[in-house]
């Protein structure tokens, strides 16, 4: 049997299609198949590669902590100092209050851990998150996503919990003094890339400041630079209470994180003692993968780079079967009139050597979100090969 039938028989399939691509290496903005094929990924493993693959500090980061140590005890009972010098780092970039780092092994687990958190500090029970919302498929993220279909078949889930409209002004009105937590993405991903209003997340900011209801952000997929800043809040005018990270936060490895105030954070240190554990959070190998990605994103000045990048994703994906194109950084939702037409498209990408895929919520649009290390030329000739590819679908 060769792999692929390996695969299909032994690993878990978590959809009937899955893409089906088998990688050989993979190489800045590129990855090689095992017949020697090149594409330009355009998915960055969901936002996790913004700096691109197998970059050789982050490479060497990786080997010079392995020669040293891996897992040594569970998080949290010793001194490591990949995790010590990431948390200042990290720290560093961020609002004063958001100076204490919890790392945990994805970004499920960092909702998982906030949701904690935010029930711990206030004791507090209700929850309030949005429609079209992704954070992560465990119980607890499972029980704020903002989708019935994916909901549905896990009942029963958290209680307390209500799912607003992103961008409704109700939920305003919502948030009380029996509110733990507001959690919502700064930019909804796979509800294909939506943007708050400002003066809306603004009034969220200030109702749970009022009612001292911790707000949550997620930027799993939105920080790192991928919206044209850091973090994606700071183009609102907002801090929230807690944020959390993922994706490009390790540099290619396992990694999460939820980040808040050290008062806040110390809540989950007494009555219970342990009161958040795991074995293989912050693995040190991950740890000096992430700090060496986060180096070479800001020494190179990626982030700054975005938003010219941004604006020739809005001036050359144009095509009269685009209904609608979201753009935030880097960042693109291409909408079709239905999701056969998306897939036939992305197929044709893919023939054409461009790795593109569709958004959870929005499966008639194609996600693009090339490392931010794409050139200009780069981007120009990947927007021109995908109009090319809605032309030879559509007409």
């Amino acid at each position: 049997m060769n792999n692929r039938e390996l695969f299909l028989q032994h690993v878990a399939q978590t959809s009937p299609s899955p893409i089906g691509l088998e990688p050989d290496r993979a190489e800045g903005i590129y990855i090689y198949d095992v017949n020697g094929k090149k594409y330009i990924d355009l998915i960055s493993g969901f936002s996790v590669c913004n700096i691109g693959h197998s970059h050789p500090k982050v490479i060497e980061a990786i080997r010079k902590q392995i020669d040293k140590y891996m897992h040594v005890i569970v998080y949290g009972e010793f001194i490591e100092a990949p995790q010590v010098q990431y948390a200042k780092m990290l720290t560093g970039l961020l609002p004063q209050n958001l100076n204490c780092v919890y790392f945990t092994n994805s970004g499920t687990e960092a909702t998982e851990g906030a949701m904690k958190l935010a029930k711990r500090y206030t004791r507090r029970s209700k929850i309030i998150s949005f429609n079209k919302s992704y954070h992560g498929s465990t119980q607890g993220a499972l029980s704020i996503m903002g989708d019935e279909y994916f909901r549905n078949a896990y009942r029963p889930l958290l209680p307390d919990i209500y799912h607003c409209n992103y961008n409704d002004d109700h939920v305003i009105d919502m948030i009380d003094e029996n509110t733990a937590c507001v959690i919502m993405e700064t930019i909804q991903a796979e509800a294909g890339i939506i943007s708050p209003r400002k003066d809306w997340i603004i009034k969220i900011r200030e109702k749970c400041t009022v009612t001292n209801t911790l707000l949550i952000l997620d930027e799993i997929q939105a920080g790192f630079g991928r919206t044209g800043s850091l973090w994606a809040f700071q183009q609102f005018g907002i801090e929230p209470d807690i944020l959390l990270l993922g994706k490009a936060l390790g540099g290619g490895m396992p990694l999460g994180a939820f980040i808040s105030d050290i008062k806040i954070m110390n809540t989950l240190t007494y009555n219970p003692v342990l009161g958040h554990i795991s074995t293989f959070a912050g693995h040190p190998v991950s740890c000096a993968a992430g700090m060496a990605a986060l180096e070479i994103l800001v020494e190179n000045n990626y982030t700054e780079q975005v938003k010219r990048k941004e604006k020739i994703l809005q001036s050359m994906l144009q095509h009269t079967a685009i209904k609608s194109l979201h753009v935030a950084g880097l960042w693109a939702s291409v909408e079709f009139d239905s999701f056969e037409t998306n897939k036939k498209i992305i197929d044709k990408c893919i023939e054409q050597g461009l790795i593109a895929d569709w958004f959870l919520f929005k499966p008639a649009s194609m996600r693009i979100a090339p490392p931010l290390i794409i050139s200009e030329d780069e981007l120009k000739k990947v927007c021109e090969t995908i109009v090319e590819c809605i032309r030879t679908v559509c007409c």
